[in-house]
């Protein structure tokens, strides 16, 4: 059997080769996600049966939503059943096992499928499955790493993902490179077939190299394990119930007005991601492929701003480096869209990018402090589901908001320049939102269970 702490040196330091390897798991995530976001809502507006609806942009955004439902539903329950599991092939493998596979083959039949049922259908199943191994391939690093280098191993779990991000961004060009005569729509079949395969060998790494350890237990452990888990919870349950202490009323406006602001960020930048490639090919002629390379854009500025975020968190106040960050993308964004000037478009993109990590860096910690350290769990509860639900709702409101542009417009058809409209109306409302909030700036969690929280939510 393979020592269980895999990621880790036996001087207690990380094992960067190893913990890379272990990250080939979340790059099959990232590979598919990027490349599904970019290229689904192109192929369902062009789908014959919802181009005739008069409310199409809606239809889209509905079904753009149905991954955030599975992940709000499913994940956390696959997430437990994983931790529960139990085979030669250890408790995380097992659903990459079948879980890629299935992945692989639903996604290479998105881009070939005309009948709007049956597109329906692969989407719906592609998505259910998906959610089923999203929580375990990303539990596979904690399992493998010591608690005290799981932040830096979450870092090069990350930039594997980032690798994944880039692969499915140059998809498209990687195709035009093999195949130089290649028709836009033979680069977007052919990009599903490369996410695929690329998926596929991610799950051989994982499973010939990383090759998590048989976990089968006997009768005897299981009773064992099962009495010290009856002790430990007896035991957080004792210690709760002596935790009365409720948030005053200032800190429960606090709380209501950052999830609120949490909502309306979230729903801008969702958006921005979902649509983004569809603006970039009907309004300013890009192909699908050099349209997802300038949204990955936004998400690398965003990786770059982390650290400064933090940093200028800790030296100015969180809320004012949220604020500044939300006016900063507010006055680009708007710019743009009032403008229309093409270099202005970089700029946007990757200065918001670099000034929406301003937001999501602090506003986590900003949350959890409300509340204390004695409800970090309900606290990042609240969190996840102020951000979830805007996954949800905002694309079909940009939805909605096209289906609007297109029944006022005197040609009849959707204006997609309204995005860079629709965002900037979030962003102010989140500002506004954030004014009323007055708590959260003190210190008292750490960065680690800050860290540690954010591995075991996001993927």
């Amino acid at each position: 059997m393979k020592n269980q702490l895999y990621c880790a040196k036996e001087n207690g330091k990380l094992n960067y080769l190893h913990t890379a390897f272990t990250g080939f798991g979340f790059m099959a995530v990232q590979i598919a996600w990027i490349i599904y976001n970019a290229r689904v809502p192109l192929i369902l507006r062009e789908n014959p049966t919802i181009t005739n609806l008069s409310w199409a942009g809606t239809a889209v955004g509905i079904i753009m939503v149905i991954d955030n439902v599975f992940g709000v539903v499913f994940q956390p329950l696959f997430g437990r059943i994983s931790d529960r599991t139990h085979t030669r092939f250890g408790k995380r493998t097992p659903f990459l096992m079948y879980g890629i596979p299935l992945c692989a083959l639903l996604f290479i039949f998105i881009p070939r499928i005309q009948t709007l049922g049956i597109l329906m259908l692969d989407i719906i199943v592609f998505n259910f499955i998906m959610s089923t191994w999203r929580s375990p391939v990303v539990a596979m690093m904690p399992d493998f790493t010591p608690s005290e280098i799981r932040g830096e191993g979450n870092a090069v779990i990350n930039i594997m993902g980032g690798i994944g991000v880039v692969l499915g961004t140059v998809s498209g060009s990687i195709i035009k490179f093999i195949i130089p005569n290649a028709s836009e729509e033979a680069i977007r079949k052919d990009v599903f077939i490369l996410g695929a395969v690329v998926m596929v060998i991610c799950l051989f790494v994982v499973m010939f190299v990383v090759r998590e350890p048989d976990n089968r237990i006997t009768k005897e452990e299981a009773a064992r394990l099962k009495a010290e888990y009856e002790k430990s919870k007896h035991a957080a349950e004792g210690e709760s119930t002596s935790v009365k202490a409720k948030l005053t009323k200032g800190e429960r406006i606090s709380l209501v007005f950052m999830l609120i602001a949490l909502f309306f960020n979230s729903n801008a930048t969702d958006s921005i991601q979902t649509y983004f490639t569809t603006f970039a090919k009907y309004e300013l002629g890009f192909t699908e492929s050099n349209a997802s390379l300038i949204i990955t854009l936004f998400a690398a500025a965003t990786v770059i701003g982390a650290i400064p975020a933090g940093k200028l968190g800790q030296k100015f106040g969180r809320k004012k480096t949220i604020m500044s960050g939300w006016i900063g993308v507010l006055i680009f964004f708007l710019a743009y869209g009032l403008t229309k000037w093409s270099p202005l478009l970089y700029i946007a993109i990757v200065v918001g990018g670099i000034l929406i990590a301003f937001v999501t860096i602090n506003t986590l910690p900003l949350v959890l402090e409300i509340g204390g350290v004695d409800r970090v769990g309900t606290f990042t509860g609240y969190y996840y589901t102020a951000t979830f639900s805007a996954s949800i709702v905002g694309p079909v409101l940009v939805g909605g908001m096209f289906d609007l542009t297109k029944k006022f417009s005197a040609t009849g058809e959707v204006n997609y320049w309204s995005l860079f409209f629709y965002a900037p109306v979030c962003f102010a409302l989140a500002l506004l939102c954030m004014s009323q909030v007055k708590h959260g700036e003190t210190q008292t969690i750490s960065d680690e269970v800050i860290d540690k929280i954010r591995e075991e939510n996001e993927d």
